[in-house]
């Protein structure tokens, strides 16, 4: 299972993502450009040490990405289809989250082989992304008994 970060904008999202999945031992894919400079000390700001523990992959847009992607493209949106806890998980799915101010574009949103929302409480409008990441991602670590030993 790998996490896949669209077009990121913040830095110390992007970094607990990485923290998250140096943890979690589930690789990481950033599909460029960034909403911030990317660089090596920022990142290690914000990922702390852990950044050295990340199988992450670095994708100049969307079509590099798609073209490497090697499973099913998950999406995490609030305009899902289906539940998250409902979804059927595999070993080799990719968990995608959306920038942090807008998501991603219907072209993409389209494209995703599944699209997964949180049930939240009435009047919420949505998860930071790291935080519905961990959630999800801990949903399909758990079906797939992906978790570190």
């Amino acid at each position: 299972m790998r996490l896949a970060l669209y077009q990121p904008d913040i830095p110390q999202n992007a970094g607990a993502a990485l923290r998250l999945a140096a943890c979690l031992g589930v690789g990481v894919d950033i599909i460029e450009p960034c909403g911030f400079v990317w660089s090596e000390p920022k990142m290690r700001r914000a990922g702390m040490d852990y950044l050295e523990n990340v199988d992450l992959k670095r994708h100049s847009g969307w079509t590099a990405f798609r073209g490497q992607a090697g499973g099913r493209i998950v999406l995490l949106t609030t305009a899902g289809a289906d539940r998250f806890d409902d979804f059927r998980f595999r070993a080799d799915d990719i968990l995608l989250v959306g920038r942090e101010s807008a998501g991603v574009p219907a072209e993409i949103h389209e494209a995703a082989d599944a699209r997964l929302l949180i049930p939240m409480m009435p009047g919420m409008r949505s998860l930071n992304v790291v935080n519905a990441a961990a959630i999800v991602l801990g949903e399909g670590l758990r079906q797939t008994k992906g978790f570190p030993t």
